[in-house]
């Protein structure tokens, strides 16, 4: 169904709008990792305390995206990605002139952490809207934006820090983000709805799956089952594992001697790294099936957390960023697979949004236990430590993971 506006199919305008909206807002929040050293410099703040900043954005993401979402049902996405839009420029405008460390705290967690949960889910949604075919490469496109951020915002933040210091940079950030967002946000518009074929008069044949259709399971029923436990838990152990080696990656190679600029560079690779890391263990879970993929992907991850410890070098930097971004950029989108595939499309939104959540609670809790292990012992030593310990655990938690298999529906199904 992707409909034409003009002589341009008007669903891929869709995309573009939607993989820079996605690219822009998710750049903005992280760009805090390479704010953080000069940032803690200039104001004497620990870092922890402007981690926590992080640690809170996390949590107000995934929180305010329950609430974006019902809103998007009700304003359309237009006017929850507009609305992002102009809260997210606002907060890193403010947050550059934030005189306290809990004014800081406060504008760059809360305000922008609300802000950015207005864009991953509504426009995921919208996304699927325009297409019947490409859906899942609509999707894909839409959720690569994300992924490169760290390609293009954290670079821009650097230079922009270098050139003009840290406040300066946080505020052209602000007005960019204004800029490019509000007319990407008035770009995007609900899909032309779709009239449904007519009832079939009495009499008439009907397809044998429509007579027979596999169990479906309600969203309460699926809150309640060990799978949809293994899941949450899985991805919040997962997120939490990775989100304070990638959160701190900058700082720990400036501390190592790298220069900024290429401490920058190590992050960016990661990044493009988990583009790449997608599209490979997408391809491998089509083959292999995404239980056994997630669980290598994980530990993976795991084992390249455990070894920032060993590493010191550049080039070393570099080779790890790699197999590290693979990692952690492939293994997310297992999670919705296997959602998708036990829970069924039809509470998809409600499982998946759940499993979100504890994944946002993993993710604010990296930051914060990075900051707070390095202002103890002035080392990162533990956090990649326990990054591995954690790693590992949520490998062992997907293990538990015991999906229905397809012939036993069939065969219910058949019973019915």
């Amino acid at each position: 169904m992707s409909r034409s506006h003009g002589r341009v199919p008007y669903g891929w305008v869709i995309i573009g709008a939607g993989m820079l909206l996605s690219c822009f807002s998710m750049g903005s929040v992280f760009s805090l990792a390479v704010f953080l050293q000069p940032l803690t410099d200039d104001t004497g703040w620990s870092r922890s305390g402007v981690s926590t900043a992080m640690t809170i954005a996390f949590l107000a993401m995934g929180v305010s995206a329950f609430g974006w979402g019902i809103l998007s049902d009700r304003w359309g996405t237009r006017g929850v990605v507009l609305s992002g839009s102009v809260i997210l420029g606002a907060g890193l405008v403010l947050a550059s002139r934030a005189t306290s460390l809990l004014e800081f705290q406060l504008l760059y967690g809360l305000v922008i952490g609300v802000a950015v949960g207005a864009f991953y889910a509504p426009l995921m949604a919208v996304a699927t809207a325009w297409f019947e075919k490409n859906r899942s490469l609509a999707v894909a496109l839409v959720s690569a934006g994300m992924g490169m951020a760290p390609l293009t915002v954290a670079p821009f933040a650097r230079w922009l820090i270098t050139t003009y210091e840290w406040r300066p940079a946080m505020m052209v950030i602000g007005i960019v983000a204004w800029v490019l967002m509000i007319p990407a946000a008035l770009l995007i518009r609900r899909a032309p709805v779709v009239i449904p074929a007519p009832t079939p008069p009495r009499g008439v044949a009907t397809p044998i799956a429509s007579v027979a259709p596999a169990p479906r399971m309600t969203a309460a029923e699926a809150l309640r089952t060990p799978q949809f436990a293994a899941l949450a838990l899985a991805h919040f152990a997962c997120c939490a594992a990775h989100s304070g080696p990638i959160f701190h990656m900058v700082t720990y190679a400036i501390g190592c001697g790298i220069p900024a600029m290429a401490a920058v560079s190590v992050y960016s690779v990661a990044g493009l790294s988990g583009l790449g890391g997608r599209l490979l263990l997408g391809v491998a879970s089509d083959r292999l099936g995404a239980k056994p993929v997630l669980a290598v992907g994980l530990a993976v991850q795991a084992l390249a957390a455990g070894a920032y410890v060993f590493v010191g070098q550049l080039g070393e930097f570099y080779a790890l960023a790699v197999v590290f971004g693979i990692a952690y950029g492939g293994v997310m989108p297992l999670y919705a697979i296997l959602a998708r595939d036990y829970f069924g499309p039809h509470i998809m939104g409600t499982t998946f949004g759940a499993i979100s959540m504890a994944a946002s609670l993993g993710m604010a809790f990296g930051p914060w236990a990075g900051g707070y292990v390095f202002d103890a012992y002035a080392s990162y030593s533990l956090l990649y430590i326990g990054s591995f310990a954690v790693g590992l655990a949520a490998v062992a938690v997907a293990l538990t993971f015991k999906p229905v298999p397809a012939a036993a529906k069939l065969r219910a199904a058949a019973k019915a």
